[in-house]
């Protein structure tokens, strides 16, 4: 290809180490509807250059102008020639491989008549009475990425991606409560076809109608339940941005040091995996040119392994893991998290409620803070239920738990068998990537409080 040996060429002229480069094409559409009003309704195409270079310093340039991909990369050079600095990567073997994430039914050849009808009929499933706002958000993307550097590694790969997703806000005497829902992985249109519609819409209306209901949660700390989609929340917010190498490297990590250290209850194993088939947050190579793979990050309550990139491998003597992704071709990639889950234990749901005298069990995801410096958190449940003597009783909105992140993996005394990887997001640290992340019911012991 002419623009690998131009690379070549430019390195020698600058003196460069190391460089890499991201060709990308990028084809999206999104459909967007808002109360019945069609909000976007869009098909983009796009194709971009990123090229770093390394001189014991990164510098980086991006172009999306054909004409301009060979400054995009001479620039990147002349920037890490003048920031020359002390740092050290992980450099490795060559790579070369193709690989494209297959499909059952591939999205593009669905018309786009089919995909509005789809975002029309759930528009019209979700109205009822109360419900005073609606909203259908449908997009698919396939990205198109060759990566090659200077250590001769080729690596070509296609990675569709698909989500959906619905929500209500409900309204009563001047109570206003939302709900939703979202599905979606690197998978085609059979995700679509297997979504039961007529029973999720209904489930969204349902709840954000028990929330108008709902009292305000009890405050202090007590035994918690969480469902899958909050463990998995808890796991990437409160863990998983802790054990990114570059915040631990740089300080910011509760969990620096604690390598081999016993940091949560026994039994309990957390995963990053890009591996998995089908889920949101998959990839067969970062954005390094490193093949993906299953990471284990605390195996039976130990701390075992940082999620890394070439920087943060080489600084800490680890095999690079495949964690290195970028937003786009015009981001440098950063360490990051994909699928991150807890694997199930040997607890059923039933028992796990049978342990709880006085408590709460808190349901899905509603955004929240996290501090991996001080090991502090906060997030919302989308919905509550008080829970008495192993029964559920009423229920509560605007429900935050929070505490200290070690404090409450400690806490851990029941893990469910129940493990759920389906809770698909984007994920924000200066850009946003793909993520999924789930688990099982969890038990363990918090501070509750209310949002409001």
């Amino acid at each position: 290809m002419e623009l690998v040996k131009k690379a070549e060429e430019l390195a020698r002229k600058h003196g460069v180490d190391y460089y890499e480069i991201r060709l990308v094409r990028i084809t999206s559409r999104r459909l967007f509807m808002t109360n019945g009003h069609l909000r976007e309704l869009s098909n983009n195409s796009e194709i971009g250059i990123g090229a770093r270079a390394f001189n014991g310093a990164w510098g980086f340039s991006s172009a999306n102008d054909r004409e301009r991909f060979e400054k995009a990369i001479e620039t990147a050079m002349k920037i890490a020639k003048l920031s020359r600095g002390e740092a050290r990567i992980y450099l490795g073997n060559p790579v070369r491989d193709d690989v494209e994430l297959g499909v059952k039914k591939p999205f593009t050849e669905i018309d786009i008549e089919e995909k509005l009808s789809l975002v029309k009929e759930i528009d019209r499933l979700l109205q009822g009475e109360r419900i005073v706002s609606r909203s259908v958000n449908y997009g698919d993307s396939v990205v198109e990425t060759l990566y090659f550097n200077s250590l001769g590694s080729e690596v070509r790969t296609v990675i569709p991606r698909i989500k959906l997703g619905f929500s209500v806000t409900a309204k009563e005497n001047g109570e206003m409560q939302s709900f939703w829902k979202s599905f979606g992985g690197t998978l085609g249109w059979e995700l679509v076809e297997g979504i039961d519609l007529h029973h999720w819409t209904s489930h969204v209306k349902e709840k954000a109608l028990e929330l108008l209901s709902a009292r305000s949660p009890p405050s202090g700390e007590m035994d918690v339940i969480a469902d899958p989609e909050l463990t998995g929340v808890l796991i990437h917010e409160a863990l998983g941005h802790a054990v990114e190498a570059d915040s631990v490297k740089n300080g910011d990590s509760i969990l620096a040091g604690k390598l081999g250290e016993e940091i949560a209850g026994e039994g309990l194993t957390v995963v990053d995996d890009p591996t998995l088939p089908g889920k949101f947050g998959s990839y067969p190579y970062d954005d390094e040119g490193i093949k993906a793979r299953r990471v284990e990050i605390i195996r039976d309550g130990v701390l075992v392994n940082y999620l890394n990139d070439r920087e943060t491998a080489e600084y800490f003597g680890l095999e690079p893991n495949g964690h290195a992704r970028a937003e786009s071709y015009n981001h440098q990639p950063l360490v990051r998290m994909s699928n991150t889950y807890v694997e199930p234990g040997n607890w059923s749901f039933e028992e796990i409620l049978g342990e709880v005298r006085q408590g709460l069990y808190m349901l899905g995801d509603k955004g929240g803070e996290v501090d991996t410096a001080n090991g502090t958190f906060t997030f919302g449940a989308k919905i509550g239920y008080i829970v008495e003597n192993g029964e559920i009783r009423k229920t509560v909105r605007d429900v935050a738990l929070s505490g200290k992140i070690l404090d409450v993996l400690r806490n851990i005394r029941a893990i469910g068998n129940d493990t759920r990887v389906e809770f698909p997001g984007y994920c924000g640290k200066g850009q946003w990537v793909p993520v999924d992340d789930g688990g099982p019911h969890v038990l363990t012991r918090a501070l509750v409080g209310g949002l409001r």
